[in-house]
């Protein structure tokens, strides 16, 4: 723990002074003071994700977080908006397969406020218009169905993931959305949104025990009932082998991706992967980049990504392009991440990749908002919160060597799944074929 920023300090965004406290009842409260601004950003995390719903409740994580802005036991849906829009306040809510945030940024002289109405929120929403806001879900399903790029997306963590609920699209399916019940929704909310499973985070002109304050005297009035311990996520025990998804649709261009399983958020070689993503495909000077597109014109879209849970992660590139050149971008990429794993870095590939990244960072802790959400998933991951000095070490102490290892360990041919949407299912194995037959053989089989 570490002392909050003194009154009257200058805003420095390289240092990060924060304070951790738990409520009786069993929230985490996370906050860092700067002084130098008027506003707060403050986030409820929730440890309930698509990875916790059991297959018949598929969705159910995303489709609460949308209930909670339908009204609440104070204020209907309609107040709720009419208040943050009356003093300029932001309110939004996202779910991922680990958790699901509501946060907001007001003014600090509206915190009371925003905190009474986003409390209200979170642990007593009333699930109002329910069949409404059910049809609105569903042609958000329909809406991201129609858009092949990221619903590609999808495709591959279920070819990566199988059968387990990481393989499952956060947004939900269509079949339990459109069936699934008050009385379902309502008993998976008294489970997860616990005190003991939340996290309030805050970052801006706030006083942390003026916070703490707010937080213990709303808990107070609540029932003693919601003191229950959340359930224990259960860990993914054994990855799936490969796998292989295709669905068609007639699109002027193949939507393609391949990846593997990668490493956890706590895992020491976070960083190599992060600059591993960044040399590869995640930025304007990365190798695919620049072969695929800016050299040979073949796509407009390409790039790689990387996500982190608690237990695994996923790494993986995707690119968007005709049927005429789908083969050579697959064999581009596969030549590539072998060359990286080879150990050939390029001059100065690495040290650009590593101030790229250190430049990132620092530009994020410039916004309360980013300074909360790297303070709320930290310690709702239960993740090491590191310093920025430690960030910027950890990044400087990665040897290309540790690229490399990553490449061969995580991107090897027989190791990767792939996902495709497009006209044609013959022409996508192909391609596939070509960078890794034993999965093209699966598929076939």
């Amino acid at each position: 723990m570490i002392a909050e920023e003194p009154a009257g300090e200058r805003y420095d965004p390289a240092v990060q002074k924060y304070v951790l406290s738990e409520l009786d009842s069993g929230e985490r409260v996370i906050s860092e003071r700067l002084s130098g601004v008027r506003s707060v950003a403050i986030g409820f995390w929730i440890g309930a994700g698509a990875r916790d719903e059991p297959t018949a409740k598929a969705g159910i994580s995303h489709f609460i977080e949308h209930l909670l802005f339908k009204g609440s036991r104070s204020h209907t849906a309609q107040e709720i908006a009419e208040i943050f829009d009356a003093f300029g306040g932001e309110l939004n809510a996202a779910t991922s397969r680990e958790h699901t945030v509501v946060y907001a940024r007001v003014m600090d002289e509206q915190l009371q406020r925003a905190l009474d109405v986003i409390i209200d929120m979170v642990f007593a929403p009333v699930f109002a218009d329910l069949d409404a806001e059910r049809e609105v879900v569903l042609e958000e399903i329909a809406m991201y169905e129609d858009t092949p790029q990221e619903l590609v997306h999808d495709l591959l963590s279920e070819a990566v993931f199988g059968n387990h609920a990481l393989g499952r699209p956060v947004i939900g399916t269509a079949d339990v959305i459109s069936t699934v019940a008050r009385r379902t929704i309502a008993a998976y909310h008294r489970t997860r949104y616990v005190p003991a499973n939340i996290v309030v985070a805050a970052a801006g002109n706030v006083d942390h025990d003026k916070l703490v304050g707010l937080l213990q005297g709303a808990a107070s009035r609540r029932s003693g009932a919601e003191r229950a311990r959340p359930q224990v996520r259960r860990p993914l025990v054994k990855t799936p082998a490969p796998g292989i998804r295709f669905q068609r649709k007639e699109t002027e261009q193949y939507h393609v991706c391949l990846g593997a399983p990668g490493i956890s958020r706590s895992d020491r070689r976070r960083f190599a992967a992060s600059l591993l993503d960044s040399v590869l495909g995640g930025s304007a000077s990365s190798r695919l980049f620049q072969e695929i597109r800016e050299k040979r014109g073949m796509a407009y879209s390409v790039y790689t990504f990387a996500s982190q849970y608690s237990d695994t992660g996923q790494i993986g590139l995707y690119v968007g392009t005709r049927e005429e050149n789908l083969a050579a971008c697959l064999e581009i990429a596969a030549a590539e991440i072998a060359d990286v794993a080879a150990g050939n870095l390029r001059d100065s590939e690495l040290e650009r990749a590593k101030e790229n990244m250190k430049g990132r960072i620092m530009l994020a802790m410039e916004s309360t908002s980013n300074r909360m959400t790297r303070l709320g998933k930290s310690v709702i991951t239960d993740t090491e919160l590191l310093s920025l000095d430690r960030l910027i070490a950890e990044i400087e102490a990665v040897e290309p060597v540790a690229l490399a290892e990553l490449a061969t360990l995580l991107l090897a041919p027989d190791g990767l799944s792939a996902a495709g949407i497009g006209p044609h299912e013959g022409r996508f194995l192909a391609a596939v074929e070509r960078i890794s037959p034993a999965l093209a053989e699966r598929a076939a089989a």
